[in-house]
């Protein structure tokens, strides 16, 4: 007799499954933790080197002037209207130009800056930069903000920060850093800073330089210099937030805001607005998800349009094609329902802006441009009479008056016979 036991296949299965379960388990929770440790973390959509180029030429304008540029940057086809508008009309200002801003459908931020049009129109001058900023900012704006201080930490380092007879320089202390807040002297006066960005922080640290505000063979003064204040009232209203009670963002002064706007919020936060984007896309796949854009295929297609070629070396930008850019203002004129009155004010004698004077600097203008830029220059140039001759043998944006036609003597005196179009004056 077999004294031996038996045990039947599902009993001996049973008991092997009870050996090797924990086995089992730990194993699964082994794989998993090193499959989480694999995940990489979310790549940013702008890396610190660029963020750091885009900041470099405006990173010591004052906290005001600054909070308004970022601003405004998020709405680059209004910043092309609002130039046009103030180089069409320089002699408006003080309490004219406030109401003239009251008739304008853009955005509050864009409007402000018709007050400071030498920045506005260096925002025109360099499309690509104004685009990628704004962008960069709605993605990320505790990392713009943190670049600001940490450039305004170099530049003190090397001497070139500190209080004038233009700007107010202070401290704070935040835990172990310092955070640099600069202020005009005159709440009501703006003063315009111009430094050479590869110079007033020391030695530039990157392969690329950061993007300019003069060209190339502009010589710049040593340390910063101030143009000649302007009075702005009311005008510029925004203003920065450096970390204190968890904020590093911009926000509102809104008895200025209500006051120039004509107008009674109590926000002070600022929220950009899409409906002022009008058919430009968002480069940042969660920007443009926030804002319902992530599935528009217009979007899409907006982002190859204003894809441009980068300056001299420097990795494909975010630029703006002219006469994408003009129809796509067209059309948001469109959907705004703006009657023909208001086409002929941004025209006119601003013709010009998308031809030659696009790419030429005269006293205080320029645009942004990275070193070496002679070629993309020409290019840009070439760019412009393209359109003007395209806009000519089209007949379009017709019916300029022939005042408005002398005053153009500069941008193509074709253009004054372009017929069609009526009293619309942009394109």
């Amino acid at each position: 007799m077999n004294n031996r036991s038996h045990f039947s296949p599902a009993t001996l299965l049973t008991a092997l499954m009870l050996v090797l379960t924990p086995a089992l388990a730990q194993q699964n929770e082994t794989a998993a933790a090193a499959g989480a440790a694999a995940v990489p973390p979310a790549k940013k959509t702008f890396s610190q080197q660029e963020l750091d180029q885009l900041m470099a030429p405006i990173a010591l304008y004052s906290d005001a002037l600054l909070a308004q540029v970022l601003m405004a940057a998020t709405y680059p086809l209004e910043v092309v209207q609002a130039a046009r508008w103030a180089k069409a009309n320089p002699k408006v200002t003080g309490k004219a130009l406030e109401d003239a801003m009251a008739k304008q459908p853009w955005d509050p931020a864009v409007k402000s800056l018709t007050s400071v049009p030498q920045v506005l129109q260096q925002m025109n001058e360099k499309l690509d930069w104004t685009q990628k900023l704004g962008d960069a900012f709605l993605a990320q704006q505790s990392d713009v903000m943190n670049t600001v201080q940490a450039l305004r930490a170099k530049a003190a380092a090397a001497g070139n920060l500190k209080t004038t007879e233009q700007q107010v320089v202070k401290t704070q202390t935040q835990g172990n850093e310092t955070i640099y807040v600069v202020e005009s002297p005159k709440t009501e006066v703006v003063y315009v800073p111009t430094y050479n960005p590869s110079v007033v922080y020391g030695t530039w640290w990157y392969p690329t330089p950061p993007y300019y505000m003069y060209p190339p063979a502009y010589v710049y003064p040593p340390g910063l210099a101030f143009a000649t204040g302007v009075v702005v009232g009311a005008a510029i209203w925004g203003n920065c937030n450096w970390g204190w009670g968890g904020n590093n963002n911009v926000n509102v002064n809104v008895n200025k805001y209500n006051s120039y706007n004509r107008t009674n919020v109590s926000n002070t936060n600022w929220n950009h607005s899409a409906e002022h984007r009008g058919g430009v896309a968002y480069k940042d796949q969660g920007t443009a998800n926030k804002y319902n854009r992530g599935g528009d295929a217009q979007a899409s297609k907006s982002r190859e349009d204003f894809r441009g070629r980068a300056d001299s070396g420097r990795s494909e930008l975010g630029g703006m094609d002219r006469n994408q850019m003009n129809n796509q203002m067209q059309n948001a004129d469109r959907r705004r329902g703006d009657g023909g009155a208001n086409r002929g004010e941004a025209g006119g004698g601003s013709r010009g802006d998308a031809g030659g004077s696009r790419n030429s600097v005269s006293g205080g203008g320029g645009g942004f441009s990275g070193a070496g830029n002679g070629a993309s220059t020409r290019e840009a140039s070439s760019r412009g009479g393209a359109s003007r001759s395209d806009m000519s043998s089209h007949g379009g944006g017709g019916g300029f008056s022939g005042a408005s036609a002398g005053s153009r003597s500069g941008g193509g005196g074709a253009r004054a016979g372009g017929g069609g179009g009526g009293g619309r004056g942009r394109r």
